[in-house]
C-alpha cells in the first residue's frame, strides 16, 4: 500500500514537471510562469531610486544618536530596495544645529584634530571651540564619519544640508518632517 502511494506520488510529480516544461516552451507563458514561481531580487539604480527630501530637527538630540540615524537616512538603509553600491538614500535637511547636546564632559574633552600639511602643523579644537566657530560642522563631521570612505560616501555627503536655525532654503522641495524615533 505504501509502495503504491509512493509510486503514484512520483508519477504525479513527473507529469507536473513534464507539463511545466511544455508550458515553458511556449514564449507567452514563459515570462508569466517565471514571474510567478520565482523571487527576483530588486536592485536599485539611479533611475529607479525614489529620493525624498526630509527635515530632521536636532533640538535637544544627542550628537551621536542623531548622526547615526541621519547616516541611515542618507544611505537609504531604511528602504526595502536598499542597494549597497547605489545612492538610494534621501536628501536630509538638519535644522537647529545650535541646539545639539553632547553627553558627559564632551564639550571640553572631545577633540577635533586637523593637520595643516606643514611639519608640526597639527591643530586641535575642543567641541565647544569648534561649535562656536561653526555649529554645523560638528554634525557634519560626525555624520561624515559614519558614511562609506569612498566616492559613494562623498556623493552621499552632498545630500546632507545642515542649518543652525529652524530656517532653511529648501522649502521649494516640500520636505517632510521625520521623527527620528521611527528610523531603525
Amino acid at each position: 500500500s505504501f509502495k503504491k502511494k509512493k509510486f503514484f506520488i512520483c508519477l504525479l510529480i513527473k507529469y507536473i514537471i513534464v507539463d511545466l516544461h511544455a508550458l515553458l516552451r511556449d514564449g507567452n507563458l514563459k515570462n508569466w510562469i517565471l514571474d510567478t514561481i520565482s523571487f527576483k531580487t530588486i536592485s536599485a539604480n539611479k533611475n529607479t531610486v525614489d529620493k525624498k527630501w526630509v527635515v530632521v530637527d536636532a533640538d535637544g538630540q544627542n550628537l551621536g544618536r542623531l548622526a547615526s540615524k541621519v547616516a541611515i537616512l542618507l544611505r537609504g538603509k531604511h528602504k526595502p530596495n536598499f542597494t549597497p553600491h547605489v545612492d538610494c538614500g534621501d536628501n536630509v535637511i538638519v535644522i537647529n544645529s545650535k541646539k545639539i547636546k553632547l553627553s558627559g564632559n564632551k564639550w571640553e574633552q572631545k577633540k577635533y584634530i586637523r593637520y595643516t600639511g606643514y611639519p608640526g602643523g597639527q591643530r586641535s579644537l575642543n567641541a565647544l571651540e569648534q561649535f562656536e566657530k561653526n555649529p554645523n560642522s560638528i554634525i557634519e563631521k560626525s555624520v561624515k564619519g559614519m558614511l562609506p570612505k569612498n566616492k559613494l560616501g562623498a556623493n552621499l555627503f552632498r545630500n546632507l544640508h545642515v542649518f543652525p536655525d529652524s530656517e532653511h532654503k529648501f522649502e521649494a522641495q516640500k520636505p517632510t518632517k521625520i521623527d527620528l524615533n521611527k528610523v531603525n
